[in-house]
């Protein structure tokens, strides 16, 4: 079985985690992760860890930027109960603000803001995700907002009702929310029709391979092995220690090794084999997740 990264440029029309499973298969594996969930309509940057990279998954999270940008598109004058094109209307207006309305409130969603949720999302509400009380039709009116950081959120293009943004903005952030936000600023409603990430952890979609090219590879008994990024891919911030063949041993079976080394945590090698995430403290080589 191999393990490894891809990062993927999710298609629309798939939950991320069935995405993350047809990736793992295809190199035949059944143990996989990703990095941030997309909702099913989007589409884009997902990173996805297949068999033992995603022990790394917590480190790649800790050391990669946590600033993600997204395209999206909305629509004004009516909204959905899901405030995508996928749920079900709800609400129907004719007020349509024009461009300068719109350009003249975006400025009020940038910077650290309390943002709201959707309620099909998957926050807890009295301990059970909030999409899971949608879907059994309960009122959900208590859900409690959240701080979040939106660096940059820009007005790209307007094709009639069409409107474009792109936005960065940190993890947590619902592009949904921030749709339905620009709506109520501008005394309107709105329906988000299309939402792509086009980076996430520093990676964007230049970085990415398509899910239909992976399945064509793969149909076609193609080798491409080479596609997997390593386990130990995106952790080049993480200082190296190199370790000789006893010190491995002694560091496998969860020993500590006393080298002088800088506080903090490091990537363990044997010669060029990956060993490892370990921590050095007060000097002291210890185990944190090893391969």
């Amino acid at each position: 079985m191999l393990s490894g990264w891809i990062i993927l440029d999710k298609p629309s029309g798939i939950l991320s985690r069935k995405a993350g499973a047809k990736v793992a298969r295809m190199f035949g594996n059944k143990t996989f992760g990703h990095i941030g969930t997309l909702d099913s309509m989007a589409s884009g940057v997902l990173p996805i860890a297949i068999g033992n990279a995603t022990k790394m998954i917590p480190f790649m999270e800790e050391i990669r930027p946590t600033i993600k940008e997204y395209m999206f598109s909305l629509q004004f004058g009516f909204e959905t109960d899901t405030l995508d094109i996928t749920g079900k209307e709800i609400e129907r207006t004719d007020i349509i603000p024009n461009k300068k309305e719109v350009l003249s409130i975006l400025s009020k969603l940038v910077g650290d803001i309390k943002q709201v949720p959707p309620v099909y999302s998957a926050i807890h509400i009295d301990g059970k995700r909030a999409y899971d009380l949608a879907r059994q039709s309960r009122v959900i009116d208590n859900i409690p907002s959240r701080n979040v950081r939106i660096e940059a959120l820009d007005l790209l293009e307007v094709e009639d009702n069409r409107w474009t943004f792109k936005v960065r903005c940190s993890r947590g952030t619902y592009v949904r929310s921030i749709a339905r936000d620009v709506a109520k600023l501008c005394g309107t409603i709105a329906t988000v029709d299309m939402i792509r990430r086009t980076e996430s952890l520093g990676f964007g979609i230049k970085d990415t391979v398509q899910l239909d090219f992976l399945e064509n590879l793969f149909n076609n008994s193609a080798d491409f092995k080479e596609i997997l990024k390593p386990i130990d891919f995106g952790l080049g911030d993480i200082p190296v220690q190199n370790l000789d063949d006893k010190q491995v041993r002694l560091y496998k079976n969860g020993g500590f090794i006393e080298i002088n080394g800088q506080d903090g945590l490091c990537r363990v090698y044997n010669g060029s084999d990956f060993v490892g995430i370990g921590v050095f403290i007060d000097g002291v080589l210890r185990p944190k997740r090893t391969i």
